[in-house]
């Protein structure tokens, strides 16, 4: 087995890997940015980016995450296309693994980020960035004065309509319980939007759209109480069922929280010296790819600090 050494390495390559790598490199620490499964990120997955700045007309999700890998290789990282399936953090320097390569390393950023929770429905992924979402305050501008539904009956989906209340002539929240799991902050508000109407013990079974251009139409319900079934025209959908952060390589190695977040102190810092935390692997309020970059900022700046007082 290859054995590598390197100062430090950063998992992940979304917005706050390729932002801690590009740190990182300037600072001569001469890191190494390990893809993983999704090279890139979640930004791959959209198409017009118009809230990341420095552009004066929208990106595509892709492009930007191709140069902003491009830009950390430009100065000094190295990539590697590989994920990483075993991590030892209790000897010091650490080690990573996967099936033909040792990392061996003086710190760690682990920017792996988070997935979002899909439907699992046939053409979902077929409509992903034409259509089908799961993040309004990254998309909703695209669908003003327009209809869209909301999958979801908890915090993260009230808010999520709440948001689209801005733009959306008319948000239907459909949820397959007959109450909402929100706090009751959150429930009074949506209650109180006349712009947010409610579809009780529902579930999507289908999502229905044009093929040339690619755009959704309408969605497939079904009734939970009577099993009937209908059709809502909607010009979008947010799914909003929640998120799960891409940590389980750390599992009873790193302290997390109780849905699996990364815990950090002062901003990155976790509990093992020297190794960071950056993004959306711990942060689960923000979830923008601008907060992210910050993160990854700041976790680089505080790798350097560990790496030279280590000297």
């Amino acid at each position: 087995m290859k054995k590598i050494n390197s100062k430090l390495i950063i998992l992940g390559s979304g917005p706050a890997g390729c932002t801690a790598a590009i740190y990182a490199a300037r600072s001569g620490l001469n890191p190494i940015m390990i893809n993983g499964s999704q090279p890139g990120g979640q930004l791959t997955i959209t198409t017009d980016v118009e809230n990341y700045p420095g552009f004066e007309d929208p990106v595509l999700g892709p492009d930007l995450m191709q140069n902003m890998i491009k830009q950390a290789e430009n100065v000094g990282c190295q990539t590697y296309n590989e994920q990483i399936s075993e991590i030892n953090l209790e000897q010091y320097p650490y080690t990573l693994k996967n099936n033909n390569t040792t990392f061996i390393t003086e710190s760690i950023i682990i920017a792996t980020g988070a997935s979002a929770k899909w439907l699992g429905l046939k053409n979902e992924e077929k409509f992903r960035g034409h259509g089908v979402s799961a993040c309004a305050t990254c998309d909703a501008f695209f669908f003003k004065n327009k209809k869209v539904a909301v999958i979801g009956g908890g915090n993260t989906a009230v808010e999520e309509a709440l948001f689209l209340t801005k733009f959306a002539k008319e948000v239907i929240l459909i949820h397959r319980r007959d109450q909402l799991r929100a706090e009751k902050i959150l429930q009074k508000r949506a209650f109180s939007n006349k712009k947010i109407s409610f579809l009780w013990n529902s579930v999507v079974v289908d999502i229905n759209g044009n093929e040339n251009p690619k755009l959704v139409k309408s969605i497939s319900i079904k009734s939970l109480k009577d099993n009937s079934s209908s059709l809502l025209d909607v010009d979008g959908i947010f799914v909003a069922i929640g998120h799960k952060p891409n940590t389980d390589l750390f599992i009873n190695k790193l302290e997390l929280d109780n849905e699996g977040y990364l815990k950090v102190n002062n901003q990155v810092f976790t509990n093992k010296k020297g190794v960071f935390a950056a993004g959306d692997v711990h942060d689960k309020n923000f979830r923008q790819a601008v907060t992210a970059a910050g993160f990854g900022c700041m976790a680089a700046l505080e790798a350097e600090k560990f790496i030279e007082s280590k000297k």
